[in-house]
């Protein structure tokens, strides 16, 4: 019922919407990925310093019932209509560039083990209705949002994504970034960044109750004081990154240990600044399922798989390649001993090659200025 009446405002403020008049140099941009790599915000500051000519306006978090008319307004004067989620514009003369939010290794929609015949129906009629743009990255990409979503071919293009020129470049330093969360001035420090994926959906309290009592691994053998002991020896620091939904439940992010550090978004929004505008100061990548490894792969450093729960994920969502140690290119581990274990050496030369391998077939995009070709491409319609 609450869906159904979020759809009924939905339809009934773009209704009204229709009445504001378009103007050619309006940009309205709907960022639903907050400041986790959100291609839209990174668009939005890449527009704002580049083509002050168009009037740029940020609407988050979207969607939302909670927009004011003046908002409204602005989506329905806007030419082009740019979203990281589901394609939305309020009339036909207006242009949806479609940005999405990551390359997809988790099933989506008609894919997905977890969603409604009914509702991956609507949504394949939404992308059809509403999407004019879709930037991709590959051939693998457009094959893997396809088999979710059903998007006609015609619609996508190779541009790549914002997001991209900002984890090359990042907007701190290294040692700002050490300063800022771990209070520590260290020039052969090595940071490494935690970044798991939604795992709520795994519909397991068992999974939720140890990430609240601080075992953000969720593992059997987690122990904060070995963990943290092991990387002081290795002269390393490890950033945790939950899911918004995972960062909720702790009441407190100040960590207990020297050499390991949460980062909420607090500390994102207050500097004005989209993980993606420091990732490239890490030196190294702990994740599970999330497909920011298929992005991390443009910085060549090592990645770490845990994959404690990949029998119990494929069964209740599943992955749209497997299995899941040939498409991951780096070592795979299920327990923080394992972890540990590997700390000394997390790469060699088998593991950069397969790293490029996947970039090479994760990436087509001709130029490392994504921004500008987007742009660019964009005005020409």
């Amino acid at each position: 019922m609450k869906s159904f009446l979020f759809r009924l405002y939905l339809a009934w403020m773009s209704f009204l919407a229709k009445f504001t008049t378009m103007e050619e140099n309006n940009v309205v941009v709907l960022n639903g990925s907050g400041r986790s790599g959100s291609n839209g915000y990174l668009f939005y500051k890449y527009l704002q310093l580049n083509h002050p000519e168009y009037n740029v306006t940020l609407v988050e978090p979207w969607p939302s019932s909670h927009l004011k008319w003046k908002t409204w307004q602005k989506i329905g004067a806007a030419k082009y209509v740019i979203t990281t989620h589901q394609p939305f514009k309020v009339r036909k003369r207006q242009v949806n560039l479609q940005f999405w939010h990551g390359v997809p290794l988790k099933r989506m929609g008609i894919m997905a083990n977890n969603t409604r015949y009914k509702d991956n129906k609507r949504n394949q009629k939404l992308w059809h209705k509403n999407a004019d743009i879709v930037t991709s990255s590959s051939d693998l990409y457009e094959s893997l949002m396809s088999a979710c979503m059903a998007i006609e071919t015609k619609k996508y293009v190779k541009l790549g994504f914002p997001r991209l020129d900002y984890l090359t470049k990042p907007s701190i330093t290294k040692q700002q970034l050490l300063q800022d969360l771990f209070h520590q001035t260290n020039s052969d420090a090595k940071i490494g960044i935690y970044m798991p994926t939604f795992r709520y959906e795994l519909e397991d309290q068992t999974i939720l109750s140890k990430i609240k009592s601080g075992n953000f691994f969720a593992v059997k053998d987690f122990d904060a004081k070995k963990l943290n002991a092991a990387l002081k020896a290795q002269n390393q620091y490890l950033i945790v990154k939950l899911h918004p939904y995972e960062m909720r439940l702790f009441t407190n992010f100040d960590s207990k240990y020297s050499n390991i550090a949460f980062l909420n978004n607090d500390y994102l929004f207050e500097n004005n600044l989209d993980l993606y505008e420091l990732l490239g100061d890490t030196d190294f990548l702990i994740t599970d399922f999330s497909s920011i490894y298929f992005d991390y792969l443009h910085l060549n450093k090592p990645i770490i798989f845990i994959t404690n729960y990949l029998k119990q994920y494929e069964k209740t969502r599943g992955l749209l390649m497997g299995p899941y140690e040939e498409i991951t290119p780096g070592i795979c581990v299920k327990s923080e001993d394992d972890l540990i274990k590997i700390l000394p050496e997390l790469d060699n030369q088998q593991i950069r090659n397969s790293r490029l391998y996947w970039l090479h077939l994760t990436n087509q995009v001709q130029g490392d200025n994504y921004c500008e070709q987007i742009f660019n491409y964009m005005v020409k319609h």
